[in-house]
């Protein structure tokens, strides 16, 4: 079964810098947009940033100019580079992926927690 592992959370000052990654469980061959999410207490999912497998990226007016995605299809990856983080920014963060099994599906990563508090 596929699954999507997150790593990279935890507790940062406002300011400071995190990075998320997010890896296929096993081999896959066919990996469409990967992305970023976050639900924040009390809030609805929404997303941070998206890629195509074609490199595009796209943000989420809030964190433009902060955060970077980055993918490597090879390893079938993606990363999230947060820098200049504010308490705003606290939240689960969740990897998400468009995987081509027996046809095309959008999976989940369990969630991160990122915490931004002086």
């Amino acid at each position: 079964q596929v699954q999507l592992v997150e790593s990279g959370g935890g507790s940062v000052q406002p300011g400071g810098s995190l990075r998320l990654s997010c890896a296929a469980s096993e081999t896959i061959f066919r990996i469409n947009e990967m992305g970023w999410y976050r639900q924040a207490p009390g809030k609805q999912r929404e997303l941070v940033a998206r890629i195509t497998n074609g490199g595009t990226a796209t943000y989420a007016d809030a964190v433009k100019g902060r955060f970077t995605l980055s993918r490597d299809n090879a390893r079938n990856t993606v990363a999230l580079q947060m820098n200049s983080l504010k308490p705003e920014d606290t939240a689960v963060y969740y990897c998400h992926a468009y995987i081509l099994t027996n046809g095309w599906a959008g999976y989940w990563g369990q969630g991160t927690q990122v915490t931004v508090s002086s």
